[in-house]
């Protein structure tokens, strides 16, 4: 019998977990599940006869895909992932994908979740500010990013975005301001919102010079990797510039150096959180569930990143 494995070392949400038996056992397959494993021993293990695999944040690397001998895809349960070896998915012939726009208004809300409190100076009891008719640019219009323009125009700001694969027509028909480059949405805009992927061409992009273009009470706000940012030139501008903050989703390597030195213009959350709603939880599971069946039972692969 065709096996499908979820193997989440962070669980999926019971009602995800009863979404993907539904759909795994109803297309005539065996769902197998790890769960909360913490040795990879468990997963090669694991992985030994199944044809399907479901992750989240776990990590896909040749050692896997070689113990996966049956194996024929992976979906990753959410936006990015860089957690799957796609050079080496590629090698074993197994398709990988990753399941876009099942996360994107969670990751969106936690933006203004984080962008309010930064505003109102981290809930301090100081006077704050208002965000209705600040500016604020987004860096990547893909689904987190239209999520992040729907719900900045709620709040009554003035949006621009940056990215060289959305066409200017489609910014333009959700009243957003195009721009055409890195240095014009970080002068132009008192908040960033970053939702760029770590690629070869970003890792370390948003550094110094690029942070020190932000108008004078400037928040940089991080929900997508924090590869992306260059650390030292982040400490440096944060230092340099004590108008500035910074928020992140994601704790950068250096954050104890950075919450003891700029206490009350930095927050980081405990993990990364940007997915951790019921709501994302249950779509991003149940869509991995239905990509794998449909790949198994009819080659569909829409969603496939190698």
């Amino acid at each position: 019998m065709t096996k499908v494995l979820v193997a989440t070392e962070k669980p999926f949400a019971a009602a995800a977990v009863n979404g993907i038996r539904e759909v795994v056992e109803n297309a005539g397959y065996e769902l197998v599940l790890l769960e909360k494993y913490t040795d990879k021993a468990d997963l090669l293990k694991a992985v030994a006869d199944v044809d399907g695999l479901i992750i989240r944040s776990d990590k896909v690397d040749a050692e896997v895909l070689d113990a996966a001998k049956n194996l024929k895809i992976v979906v990753r349960a959410g936006a990015g992932y860089d957690n799957i070896d796609l050079k080496a998915a590629t090698e074993h012939n197994v398709v990988a994908e990753n399941t876009p726009g099942q996360n994107s208004n969670a990751v969106a809300e936690l933006v203004f979740g984080m962008t309010v409190m930064a505003a109102r100076n981290m809930y301090s009891g100081t006077s704050g500010f208002e965000l209705k008719g600040k500016h604020i640019g987004i860096q990547a219009f893909g689904q987190v990013g239209r999520n992040v323009a729907r719900i900045a125009k709620g709040f009554g700001m003035d949006v621009e975005a940056l990215d060289p694969y959305c066409p200017d027509s489609a910014m333009e028909e959700a009243g957003v301001k195009p721009v055409h480059s890195t240095e014009e949405l970080y002068k132009n805009n008192l908040f960033v919102s970053i939702h760029i992927p770590a690629t070869k061409e970003t890792i370390g992009s948003i550094g110094y010079d690029l942070i020190n273009l932000m108008p004078k009470g400037g928040v940089l706000i991080n929900t997508a990797r924090k590869e992306v940012i260059d650390e030292e030139g982040l400490a440096r501008v944060l230092n340099d510039r004590p108008d500035l903050k910074y928020v992140a989703d994601v704790k950068p390597g250096n954050a104890e150096m950075l919450e003891e030195k700029f206490a009350g213009r930095v927050f980081f959350t405990p993990k990364k959180m940007g997915a951790q709603t019921a709501e994302a939880n249950i779509n991003a599971g149940i869509a991995a569930a239905n990509q794998v069946v449909a790949f198994i039972r009819d080659g569909v692969d829409r969603f496939r990143v190698n």
